[in-house]
């Protein structure tokens, strides 16, 4: 990091700095995130202006022979890190067993980084990073479709008076290629009526949220009286 650095290396910096931010947070808003265009560009920017504050301030830092004030430059980046990480923090949302945001809290730890390597004329280094950047965001993400992944889904079924009975249910589950991990079963004496609940398991490439060829087949099953599927664990 130059001791001195002037208007045009400073335009140079925040220029490469909105690039790089515009680029990874067209990547999340794209995946309809809430940290989005705005805030991605936001973020990086600040981490960066942390980083060119205290280049300018380089030439004031350290101790005179008679102060007792000494000037730590760095903590201002620092603290701008630490400080994402709590942000960062907070766009983690858990649903049940769902786990939601992890890789929006990443993707704003890796921005800060990003910005404190523009704002503190590591070009270079930073230009590298962005394009690793946008090759974890973009390319590996149509990587991780490509492999089987676990699948769970909550199938829960109301059954009228004589309807099938739960282990004829798991067989056309598990004749449909399903897994039944979990079962459980509520039964109304007054109304003659059962509440059954599975949880259903299965391994498939990409985002397959649609309702599986079982249901409806259910469905169409006499004595059935409600029939609904609901995914879990499917992000984007």
């Amino acid at each position: 990091m130059a001791i001195t650095i002037g208007w045009p290396e400073i335009a140079v910096r925040l220029t490469l700095t909105l690039i790089a931010g515009a680029l990874i947070g067209f990547n999340r808003g794209e995946h309809g995130q809430p940290a989005g265009l705005r805030t991605i560009m936001l973020v990086c920017l600040a981490a960066s202006l942390s980083m060119i504050q205290a280049n300018l301030l380089l030439g004031t830092a350290g101790r005179p022979s008679d102060s007792f004030v000494m000037l730590d430059l760095m903590r201002l980046p620092l603290g701008i890190l630490s400080g994402m990480g709590f942000i960062g923090g907070g766009a983690i949302l858990k649903r049940g067993d769902m786990v939601l945001g992890v890789t929006t809290a990443a993707t704003l730890w890796f921005v800060t980084v990003l910005g404190l390597c523009f704002g503190g004329g590591q070009i270079g280094l930073g230009l590298v990073t962005l394009a690793i950047g946008l090759i974890v965001l973009w390319g590996l993400k149509w990587l991780e479709l490509q492999f089987p992944r676990e699948r769970r889904g909550m199938l829960f079924i109301s059954i009228d008076g004589e309807g099938p009975t739960a282990s004829e249910i798991r067989q056309r589950i598990a004749a449909s290629g399903f897994q039944v991990h979990t079962a459980g079963v509520s039964y109304e004496p007054g109304r003659n009526r059962s509440q059954l609940r599975f949880e259903v398991r299965w391994h498939r490439r990409g985002n397959d949220a649609e309702q599986p060829a079982f249901f409806g087949e259910l469905a169409q099953l006499r004595g059935l009286g409600r029939v609904q599927w609901r995914p879990e664990g499917m992000t984007a």
